[in-house]
């Protein structure tokens, strides 16, 4: 299972809906504040709330302040997913599919959306195209005596044991009336009570790396990627039969060492032997990820990572994201996992960050992987292609767009950081000006605009003054750094030439 899309509201900075589609390679981009991190934050509190492994924990504050001031308490984060398994079952004592159950949306995908009333305890739906023809619609919701109840004559049931099959009966008889619309179910309330434990088996495991961790000894920033390490290693049902073929052995014995000491009990004091029953924990109640909850890296004389530099501990992160990329290219990896990254780039040489990119756009290549980064850096967008860049932007509302080559007339990745990141720089300059003189257009351009006086050194050493508007006085600046006689153009100038020749060009 892989997420398709994210849909949001009321949580933080996004107060009004919001649906941010998810490829394999997600580069959220924008300015300060905009919301990048919240998007990766509200998928750790979908993935991760009730887990040891969550880093989010959500509260009162995650209200959007606006929609708190006008009664509306409650936020949503809504998750779509594609590449479903051919099988999904939601009630193991009960085998039934989604699709049988009308529980996949209009698409054919499973949309889960969790609520928090005042950031309180999650309520969990699914949004489904589902009957509603008052005949048979609510079918999840009855018991087997009312689901009984409804059945008639007409309707063939293979086995009335099995409210799947009754409810699949009934379906059947009004099947070309069904009056299918989009519903919200919630989960606890339909018939296989334990239907949100049997989804949960299925959906990805979701990593969340943040850039400025806490420095403590229990900091995971170094730990977490061994944690997810043990998380992947046990999603193998091979090595977890051995592991539980172990269990049924130490459970065994244990047994045989209760059964014979309280039958020694029994000669002694017979009362007190009939009073006690042993307790051994079955193979199916283990949490064998805590056994190795204690997995990390340690430095010399066992100094713990998370002691030493920032720069250290990242770069001990960005090495194990390489390692696996490797890993998963060279193996057919099962488990489904989402890793999620701010600002890759912290604490990081140059030659890293192109490093771990190239890590980033290797793994996201692996079957069963996502990625999602945040970056503040242009130099990082410049090693991305378009498709893997989302852009945050606000205007009269928030929204994510997916960053279009032509956007300008031409595909510029200095484009997108003018976009997200207001950067303005010479290289920048350079492409505008460039590309209106390719297209024969710098004498419309120059038409009318304001002229200052440059001063140029003529080929036999002369310097002769002559008038240039300011978007070619900078350019003679930038390709002529040996000419000192003029003043240097200040920031302010640069950020207007570039805005006069974006708009010149759009």
């Amino acid at each position: 299972m892989r997420i398709e899309k994210l849909i949001l509201s009321n949580f933080r900075s996004y107060k009004d809906e919001i649906e941010i589609n998810f490829d394999d390679l997600n580069v959220f981009v924008g300015k300060n504040d905009i919301g990048k991190s919240t998007i990766l934050e509200a998928l750790d509190i979908f993935f991760n709330e009730s887990k040891p492994t969550g880093v989010i924990k959500i509260d009162k504050d995650d209200v959007n302040k606006q929609a708190a001031a006008n009664g509306n308490t409650e936020i949503r984060i809504g998750v779509v997913f594609g590449d479903l398994p051919v099988e999904l079952t939601i009630d193991a004592t009960n085998p039934t599919t989604l699709e049988s159950e009308y529980l996949l949306n209009r698409d054919g995908k499973l949309e889960i959306h969790k609520k928090y009333a005042n950031a309180g305890k999650e309520r969990i739906f699914v949004k489904a195209l589902h009957p509603t023809n008052a005949a048979c619609s609510d079918l999840l919701l009855k018991k087997q005596s009312d689901l009984k109840k409804l059945l008639t004559d007409e309707m063939q049931c293979n086995d009335k044991s099995k409210n799947s099959e009754i409810r699949k009966s009934i379906w059947a008889h009004y099947i070309t009336n069904l009056e299918l619309a989009d519903v919200e179910i919630e989960l606890a309330k339909i018939d296989a009570k334990n239907s949100w434990d049997q989804l949960k088996n299925h959906l990805p495991i979701y990593a969340l790396f943040q850039s400025d961790r806490k420095n403590s000894d229990g900091d995971s920033e170094i730990q977490n990627p061994m944690k997810l390490a043990v998380q992947e290693i046990l999603k193998d049902q091979r090595l977890m039969d051995k592991l539980n073929q172990v269990a049924n052995e130490v459970e065994t014995k244990l047994n045989e060492v209760a059964e014979k000491t309280l039958e020694k009990l029994n000669e002694m004091n017979p009362e007190i032997a009939d009073s006690l029953t042993p307790v051994i924990p079955s193979s199916e109640s283990l949490k064998w990820v805590e056994v190795f909850k204690s997995v990390s890296i340690t430095g010399d004389e066992d100094i713990p990572i998370n002691k030493r530099g920032s720069g250290v501990k990242r770069l001990v992160l960005l090495n194990f994201f390489r390692a696996e990329a490797e890993r998963r290219k060279n193996t057919n990896s099962v488990s489904n996992i989402i890793y999620a990254i701010e600002e890759p780039e912290t604490s990081q040489h140059p030659n890293h960050q192109r490093k771990l990119i190239q890590a980033f756009i290797e793994l996201s290549n692996s079957d069963n992987t996502q990625i999602l980064l945040t970056t503040h850096s242009p130099s990082i967008v410049k090693l991305l292609d378009f498709g893997h860049l989302k852009l945050i932007k606000k205007e009269l509302q928030k929204e994510v767009v997916n960053v279009e080559k032509n956007e300008l007339p031409y595909p510029s990745l200095n484009e997108v950081n003018f976009l997200a990141f207001g950067e303005s720089n010479d290289e920048y300059h350079n492409e505008l000006y460039g590309y209106i003189e390719s297209e024969g257009l710098l004498a419309d351009y120059q038409n009318g605009r304001e002229k200052i006086n440059y001063i140029r050194i003529k080929r036999n050493g002369d310097l002769q003054n002559e008038q240039k508007i300011i978007s070619e006085y900078i350019r003679h600046q930038i390709h002529h750094p040996e000419n000192m006689h003029n003043p240097r153009y200040t920031d302010e100038q640069l950020q207007q030439s570039i805005k006069d020749m974006r708009g010149f060009i759009e």
